[in-house]
C-alpha cells in the first residue's frame, strides 16, 4: 500500500519549500496512505478547518492571525480538537511566526509542525501533486513504454513478439524511453495514469541477439523520457483467423479502473511496425481531435451508395 511518512514528506520537500520542523518530531513516523486518503472523509490537504479537518493542516496569515487574536486558553483548546492521531501534520506558511499554542499542542500531541516561507497557496500547488504521485494505487505491465510523438505508448504482446526491437526502432526514429520490460503504472488522478521506470532498470533496453544496450549512452539524453501520462497500448499479435479490417469500435484496456486506448497490429514478416506504430499514435490524435478517418471512409462509401441508388 502506497504511504508516505511526514519525515519522508519534509526529506523529499525540504530545499524545494525551504522547511523547517518546528515541533513535533516524536510523530516523524506518522504516514499518510493511498487506503486512508481514499475513504477518509477528511480532505488531504488545505487550510486550517475545524469542521472538516484536513490530514495536512495549512496555516496561512489568515489562520495564524485568527489565532494570534484568540486567548492562550481558548487557542489551545480548539488546536487540541484538531491535533487528533488522525492528523498528519501542521504547516505554517508564509513570514508569519507559528503561535506559541500552536507549538506547545504539537510537542504534547507528537504532531509534527512545519514551517515554510512559501505563501499557503503555493505551498499547497506544490504539495498536491507530489501527494498525488507518493500515494497513487499502482500496478505493474509487462512491455515496453515509450514517448511516441509526444505521446505515451505502451507496446505489449507475447514474449518474444518483437517489442524490444519495435522499442529500438522508433527510439532511432526520435521517440523516447520511459521503460523496458517492466513498467510500473500509477493512477495519479481520475481518469490519468502515470508510466515510470523501475531504478534498477533506468536508460536499459534488452534486444535479443544483442542483449541489453544502454539507451542514454548510445543514443544521448535525448533518448530517454523520466515518465509520461499512457494515453495508448499497442498490442503487437499474431495473425489469428480473419480480422476485421475495418473496426468501428475502438478498443480499450481498464487499467485501475481507467479506459486506455488499444489498438492490435498483427506481426507478420515484411511489415513496417515502427511506421505503423507512428501511424496509429498520429490517428488517435486525430481522433482526440473529432477526426475519425474510418468513420469518415464509411460514410463517404455510404453517401456514393445512396446517390447511385437514387
Amino acid at each position: 500500500m502506497p504511504q508516505v511518512s511526514i519525515a519522508r514528506l519534509f526529506d523529499d520537500n525540504l530545499e524545494r519549500l525551504r522547511l523547517e520542523w518546528v515541533a513535533g518530531r516524536g510523530g516523524s513516523t506518522k504516514a499518510l496512505n493511498s487506503e486512508l486518503t481514499k475513504d477518509s472523509s477528511q480532505g488531504l490537504i488545505g487550510h486550517l478547518n475545524f469542521i472538516h479537518p484536513n490530514l495536512i493542516q495549512v496555516l496561512g496569515t489568515s489562520e495564524a492571525a485568527y489565532l494570534a487574536g484568540l486567548d492562550g486558553a481558548s487557542c489551545r483548546s480548539i488546536l487540541a480538537k484538531v491535533a487528533t492521531k488522525e492528523l498528519a501534520c501542521f504547516i505554517v506558511a508564509g513570514t508569519e511566526p507559528p503561535p506559541p499554542s500552536l507549538v506547545e499542542i504539537a510537542e504534547s500531541t507528537d504532531t509534527p509542525l512545519l514551517r515554510s516561507p512559501v505563501a499557503s497557496v503555493e505551498l499547497m500547488w506544490m504539495l498536491r501533486p507530489y501527494l498525488a504521485r507518493a500515494l497513487a494505487e499502482s500496478t505493474i505491465s509487462h512491455g515496453v513504454f515509450l514517448d511516441v510523438l509526444g505521446m505515451g505508448v505502451l507496446i505489449t504482446g507475447d514474449s518474444g513478439v518483437g517489442k524490444s526491437e519495435l522499442g529500438l526502432e522508433l527510439i532511432s526514429r526520435g521517440s523516447g524511453l520511459i521503460a523496458d520490460d517492466v513498467v510500473e503504472l500509477y493512477r495519479i488522478g481520475p481518469e490519468t495514469v502515470e508510466g515510470r521506470c523501475p531504478v534498477l532498470l533506468k536508460d536499459f533496453l534488452e534486444v535479443r541477439g544483442l542483449g541489453v544496450l544502454n539507451i542514454r549512452t548510445i543514443f544521448g539524453e535525448a533518448a530517454l523520457r523520466p515518465r509520461k501520462n499512457l494515453k495508448l497500448i499497442v498490442h503487437l499479435g499474431k495473425p489469428v483467423g480473419q480480422m476485421e479490417r475495418l473496426p468501428l469500435n475502438a478498443g480499450s484496456e481498464s487499467i485501475m479502473g481507467v479506459d486506455v486506448r488499444k489498438v492490435t497490429i498483427p506481426v507478420a514478416a515484411g511489415r513496417n511496425l515502427a511506421v505503423l506504430t507512428e501511424a496509429a499514435v498520429r490517428n488517435y490524435v486525430l481522433e482526440l481531435r473529432g477526426f475519425d478517418s474510418t468513420r469518415e471512409f464509411v460514410e463517404r462509401q455510404s453517401d456514393q451508395m445512396q446517390k447511385r441508388d437514387g
